[in-house]
């Protein structure tokens, strides 16, 4: 594999979320999970983007493994907010820290989905040429976009809070 800046970054994330985790079953911040609100097995969630990264992977010169992997990972990205954002919309009011949390995230989320698009415009070659060149390419952009309308709803009354001056992020029951 290549050891690059993004291979050093995956490295920390995953050292990140292994930590959060381990934090969240064996300390005392295992008491501050709400379950009653969380209501989405992890499995709606997880089966599905195993099953498309079996299906929709990269050909690059790496073990299938690490191509379904690889995959995966870009997969669930796209939807992982998912249980979230049900749990703020069952608790109707989002903390202020998580209403900026996940504000950041869609903004985030929408400069890179708009870098994609911008590409697309400007006809850079080989990108075009990468999107024709299987389903992977074309599925890595489409979770872009996925990932990035699920967040926009969040984003819209993010911002139309802050426009009314309260500041506090309500949300109405359809949203997920």
């Amino acid at each position: 594999m290549e050891y690059d800046i993004h291979t050093v970054l995956d490295g920390l994330t995953l050292l990140a979320t292994v930590t959060i985790v381990y934090c969240m079953l064996f300390t005392e911040l295992k008491q501050s999970y709400q379950k009653d609100q969380d209501r989405i097995k992890f499995y709606y969630v997880v089966v599905p983007c195993a099953g498309l990264a079996l299906l929709a992977h990269p050909s690059t010169s790496h073990a299938f493994a690490f191509r379904a992997l690889w995959a995966f990972c870009v997969y669930l990205e796209a939807v992982s907010v998912l249980p979230q954002l049900r749990m703020m919309q069952k608790a109707k009011v989002v903390e202020r820290f998580t209403a900026h949390y996940v504000f950041a995230l869609g903004l985030s989320r929408f400069m890179s989905c708009a870098h994609w698009v911008l590409q697309l415009l400007e006809g850079n070659k080989y990108l075009l040429q990468a999107l024709g060149s299987g389903l992977w390419p074309v599925m890595v952009l489409l979770s872009e976009i996925v990932q990035t309308f699920i967040l926009a709803d969040f984003c819209y009354y993010y911002v139309k809070s802050y426009a009314e001056g309260t500041g506090i992020v309500r949300l109405p029951a359809g949203v997920v």
